[in-house]
């Protein structure tokens, strides 16, 4: 069996000096991309796993971690000649603009619309351009008159096929979304969906779900099959204070989860719009030091 390929131990100052590099994701997108590489595979993820979450070739994440080896911070960083930057053809300028103009579905990504971020990065790992700034990708686009407007979601007063509900929960301490889609939203759906939520822990941890005040999240004297459920299972059922469900921090992910997955669609079925939601969830999880995600939910976030 072959060896595991995995980066070198790195000390405090490079861990902190590639998470800056990713978080900040401005400049060159080949060195974004390979120090998102070499940082995933310093927090213990296999080569297969790095290939999936950044939609490249194992032979290029094998490269990047043996340059890095290597190498160190130098191999992150493109060997260009001097001279002024490179102009794009124009084969590569409407190559560039028909990507823009297309949905990332139809590429198999897990959102639905372009930010300039996962157009760039999309477009070094399609090979239609060998680098580009988000910098440049915004002027080339601004001058070719392309623009992410968000556009309004259809409104729908009639719905024969009826509506779906998504239970969703937030981990705070593994920064993880789960979700489930129902057709209804009642007390045994709410109960289905806690006994996944508590499979997630280890039975001796006591956990505590954070509730607003739906009536199939309560418990009364009329039905206590939630609150017998948490006595019976070391849980604690926590409420925010009446018409305040903003308190609750899952209601930011809510936000990115609408701009991501549902903003500037139409979806034809159910089916298609479950599909979208659960594709951006596993996204989600994956990419959460994302920062665009990061961003969208710190806005929403107020407690």
């Amino acid at each position: 069996m072959a060896e595991r390929v995995r980066i070198r131990e790195i000390d405090d100052d490079e861990g902190r000096r590639l998470l800056q590099i990713v978080r900040r994701g401005t400049g060159s997108v080949v060195t974004w991309q390979r120090a998102q590489m070499v940082l995933q595979s310093a927090q213990g993820m296999a080569v297969a796993e790095i290939t999936e979450v950044t939609f490249t070739s194992a032979d290029r994440v094998r490269d990047v971690i043996h340059n890095f080896n290597t190498d160190g911070f130098a191999s992150l960083y493109p060997k260009y000649k001097g001279g002024r930057p490179k102009t794009f053809t124009l084969s590569e300028r409407r190559e560039i603009k028909k990507m823009a103009k297309s949905k990332p579905a139809e590429h198999g990504l897990p959102f639905s619309t372009w930010s300039l971020v996962k157009l760039a990065d999309f477009l070094v790992t399609e090979g239609v351009v060998d680098d580009i700034s988000h910098e440049g990708l915004r002027i080339l686009l601004r001058e070719e008159g392309v623009t992410f407007q968000c556009v309004r979601r259809r409104a729908t007063y009639t719905r024969p096929y009826g509506i779906r509900h998504l239970f969703a929960a937030y981990d705070l301490g593994k920064d993880q979304l789960y979700g489930h889609i129902k057709k209804t939203k009642t007390r045994s759906n709410f109960l289905e969906f806690c006994r996944c939520l508590r499979l997630l822990h280890p039975a001796q941890k006591r956990i505590a779900i954070v509730c607003d005040n739906y009536s199939p999240h309560l418990t009364t004297k009329r039905c206590r099959r939630v609150a017998d459920w948490a006595e019976a299972n070391n849980v604690e059922i926590a409420y925010t204070p009446t018409n305040s469900s903003w308190l609750n921090r899952t209601e930011a992910q809510f936000t990115a989860l609408r701009y991501f997955a549902l903003d500037d669609t139409d979806h034809p079925s159910h089916k298609e719009q479950g599909s979208m939601i659960r594709r951006y969830i596993i996204w989600r999880n994956r990419h959460a030091n994302d920062n665009h995600l990061r961003k969208i939910v710190a806005r929403t976030n107020v407690a």
